[in-house]
C-alpha cells in the first residue's frame, strides 16, 4: 500500500465522515437539543482524520511528491485548522446555536475535501 493510496482513501473518509457529523449536528440543532459527549467524540475523530491526512501528505512531500496545484496545501491547512478555530470561537459551548455552527462547519469541511481531492493529483518526481 502506497502513501498515495492511503492519502486518497483518507480523503474519502474525511468527506463522508465530515458530512455525517455535519448532518448529525444540524439534526441536533433542528431538535433544539444541546450537543452531547457522543457528538464531541465524533468531532474529535473528525479532527484526527484531517490530522492523519496531513501527516500522510507531509510524508508524501518528504518523498518528493507534489500536488498538481499548490492550492492543495491551503485546503489541507483549512481542513486541519477549522474545527479547533470553531471550538475556540464557540468557547466549547454545546447549545443549539453551536450545534448549527458545527453542522455548517462540518459540511464546509466535506466541501473542502472535495476541492482538495480535485487539486491533489500527484506529480511524482522524475527518476
Amino acid at each position: 500500500m502506497t502513501f498515495v493510496f492511503v492519502h486518497a482513501r483518507i480523503s474519502s473518509i474525511a468527506l463522508i465522515y465530515s458530512a455525517a457529523v455535519g448532518l448529525w449536528a444540524l439534526y441536533t440543532a433542528y431538535q433544539k437539543r444541546d450537543l452531547d459527549s457522543n457528538f464531541w467524540g465524533a468531532l474529535a475523530i473528525n479532527e484526527l482524520i484531517f490530522v492523519a491526512q496531513t501527516v500522510i501528505g507531509l510524508l508524501m512531500v518528504a518523498q518528493g511528491a507534489q500536488p498538481a496545484r499548490a492550492v492543495h496545501y491551503l485546503y489541507g491547512a483549512v481542513g486541519i485548522l477549522t474545527i479547533p478555530a470553531a471550538f475556540a470561537y464557540t468557547r466549547g459551548q454545546g447549545a443549539r446555536r453551536e450545534a448549527l455552527i458545527y453542522g455548517l462547519i462540518c459540511l464546509f469541511l466535506a466541501g473542502v475535501s472535495i476541492r482538495a481531492a480535485g487539486t491533489g493529483a500527484i506529480a511524482l518526481p522524475s527518476p
